[in-house]
């Protein structure tokens, strides 16, 4: 049975004009149009039998006749006006489409006919429309449900899990609309699939409170950190080529194609010789420069010396400087420089673990398995990396995780969706340097490859108009709250259909914790109020009026010193907590070390 009963609806006007997707309606009952409101949902009589056109309120006016026609009464002076109603059609409500009843389909099977009857939908109908389309257009068991329709709050806002992440999203606003809340609602959302999969790049360590038996914490390696369950290191072997030339190359330099060119033939043997030491010639005629295999930095450096100070037998028999002596002196400092940096310790740390060639094996199954072999969620900590590396590092992961997909059997992949917070510090418009440009380069084509691969990404961002345009363009769903700044507005606007009504004109007032929702995910273009998370993220902006309104203060400016010297909030924290407890409790410290 079709949810329109057009015997007990009351017609409040009759379609006078169609153009393609806009609709002209009169109004014939003034009473029924008090209730109408831009935005509204309207039901129009199609000619076919069993379907309900569904439209959109985008303009209510009065339109008063030309002034050379003005009729006025001689004795009540009564001006002529009509009221209209313009519609922008947005799909087809099917009663009945095979075996399933009340589909809602986003394309017109019809257009209205002139004088075809118009509806409102009161509150029964509408939470009868909005419920049915949710539930009978989702043919899975655990539809994504992320909050309420602001429409009809008796609604669950429902979205198709499948469409959301395997053409990828974008979740925006601006600081405080909610968006860290929006991100932590769809987490837990998904934490409750038994073999959910995603990778959340946590760069300011906001995601640290959301805890769950399919979710886990990891964090970047800080300058002090060995390798253990919780902790990730990057080794430089992982990287390819290029991207070690984004981070130790100066190609300003004049002798940079001589360093480049030295440095690839000294990573190939390096990687050779690490496979001959290990007895794994199988591998040998088969590596490129690329392939992540472990090699000692060491032995690049030694190769590296040994061509910057290399003199050779010139033709009068007599010894000469080589071809490149002297002309690798900057390069061999940038890269020393590096190698011996505390704070990249989670990319050069000479933990012979690093070294093993199932490390890789080994990182991957930690990052990429679904929480049906105990992975899940994995939230990973960037909080101390150094922001210069950041595109780098966030970019590897990235990279690997679709690098793997590419090569397991199409049959056999498990999904996994890459949750990008802050995405314009790493996916940026504009790439300024080396790194940035490297980075790019792995989104750019996660975001046109992806889907074949089961890779989904959520692009998230406070400054959308500062997110490379190609990532955006190539997302298919779209979250967004509130917008203050007119040029993320206008990014968003351009992205956005054009038969989404007024919602676009929304994006500056919405309240907290408001949404549009809009994409291949979404059944209709929707307002939203997003449910808040179980567990909020440490999100909060700091108050000051109220801080300041203190009688005192925690003095805490020693630690914040000292933790910027060691390059680790975590070790000041074991520190200050381990000193307390020999404080405390001499006795037991005495008795346990000694």
């Amino acid at each position: 049975m079709g949810i329109f009963n057009y015997d007990d609806m009351e017609v409040f006007g009759k379609v006078q004009g169609v153009d393609t997707t806009t609709v002209i309606v009169q109004v014939s009952d003034i009473e029924q149009l008090s209730k109408l409101q831009v935005n509204n949902l309207v039901a129009i009589r199609s000619s076919k039998r069993g379907q309900t056109l569904i439209s959109m309120v985008s303009k209510i006016m009065r339109k008063f006749a030309d002034l050379s026609d003005f009729e006025f009464d001689t004795e009540e002076n009564i001006v002529t006006s009509t009221d209209i109603v313009k519609l922008n059609l947005i799909g087809t409500l099917i009663d009945k489409d095979g075996t399933k009843s009340n589909v809602f389909k986003r394309t017109l099977e019809s257009v209205p006919e002139i004088d075809s009857d118009c509806f409102i939908m009161n509150d029964d109908t509408l939470t009868s429309f909005m419920s049915a389309i949710s539930g009978a257009n989702y043919d899975i068991t655990n539809p994504l449900c992320i909050g309420k329709y602001a429409i009809n709050n008796n609604s669950n806002a429902l979205l198709d899990g499948n469409k959301f992440f395997q053409r990828h999203a974008v979740i925006v606003g601006s600081t405080g609309s909610g968006k860290s809340y929006t991100v932590a609602t769809i987490i837990e959302r998904i934490a409750k699939l038994k073999s959910c999969n995603a990778v959340l790049f946590d760069i300011h360590g906001e995601y640290s409170p959301i805890k769950g038996d399919r979710i886990k914490h990891y964090r970047i390696a800080g300058p002090s950190d060995t390798p253990s369950e919780n902790i990730i290191f990057l080794p430089y072997w992982l990287l390819t080529y290029d991207e070690m030339l984004s981070l130790m190359l100066d190609r300003s330099d004049s002798n940079a194609p001589n360093q480049a060119m030295l440095f690839s033939q000294a990573v190939y043997s390096a990687k050779t010789k690490y496979l001959k030491e290990k007895d794994i010639s199988d591998l040998l005629e088969r590596i490129t420069i690329d392939s992540p295999v472990p090699y000692k930095i060491q032995d690049v450096l030694t190769t590296l010396k040994d061509k910057n100070k290399e003199k050779i037998i010139g033709s009068s028999r007599r010894e000469v400087q080589g071809d490149f002596y002297g002309k690798l002196s900057r390069f061999i400092q940038r890269l020393e420089s590096k190698a011996t940096d505390k704070r990249l310790n989670f990319m050069f740390s000479d933990n012979a673990d690093l070294l093993r060639f199932d490390y890789m094996n080994i990182l991957c199954k930690k990052i990429m398995s679904p929480a049906s072999q105990s992975g899940g969620i994995k939230i990973i900590d960037f909080s101390e990396v150094p922001s210069d590396m950041l595109p780098l590092i966030v970019s590897l992961i990235a990279r690997i995780i679709f690098y793997v997909q590419q090569w397991i059997d199409k049959d056999k992949i498990n999904p996994i969706s890459i949750f990008c917070d802050e995405a314009h510090l790493y996916i940026p418009s504009n790439a300024k340097y080396g790194v940035e440009d490297s980075s790019l380069q792995s989104f750019e084509r996660i975001a046109k490859e992806g889907r074949k691969y089961g890779v989904g990404l959520v692009v998230i961002s406070q400054r959308p108009s500062e997110v490379n345009h190609t990532v955006l363009s190539q997302s298919s769903n779209f979250i967004s709250m509130r917008l203050t700044n007119i040029d993320d507005q206008n990014v968003i606007k351009k992205l956005l259909p054009d038969n989404i009504g007024n919602f676009a004109d929304l994006l500056p007032i919405l309240d907290i914790g408001e949404a549009i929702a809009v994409g291949d995910a979404c059944v209709i273009p929707s307002r939203i109020i997003i449910d808040k998370p179980e567990q909020a993220p440490n999100s909060a902006t700091v108050k000051f009026w109220t801080e300041w309104s203190k009688e005192s203060t925690s003095d805490c400016i020693d630690e914040a010193i000292e933790a910027l010297r060691k390059q680790s909030k975590l070790q000041i924290n074991f520190d200050r907590d381990f000193s307390m407890s020999i404080r405390v409790n001499p006795e037991f410290h005495a008795a346990v070390f000694g």
